[in-house]
């Protein structure tokens, strides 16, 4: 019998899909929000289709500011948007 695969939402879209198919944003617990591609790190994570047009979406509706609880600044979306053409 096959194993489950959990669903997760993504906060650019909205779309609900396998968790293997969506790359993983990453709050650590020092605060710091960086791109997890193994999608195993520690701390809170939230999850987007692996589309720069999700990332786009995501920063307009401050999706990420929403699921991390905090403020966060243009260059941490810079940032992840490279982190995520590189993987």
């Amino acid at each position: 019998m096959e194993k489950k695969q959990p669903l997760r939402q993504c906060i650019g879209c909205g779309l609900q899909k396998e968790k293997r198919e969506l790359a993983r944003i990453l709050k650590t617990p020092d605060g710091e929000i960086v791109y997890d591609p193994t999608g195993r790190g520690n701390g809170r994570g939230a999850y987007l289709c692996r589309d720069a047009e999700c990332l786009r979406k995501a920063r307009k509706k401050h999706a990420l500011s929403r699921s991390f609880q905090q403020e966060i600044a243009d260059s941490v979306y810079d940032r992840l948007e490279e982190a995520m053409k590189q993987a």
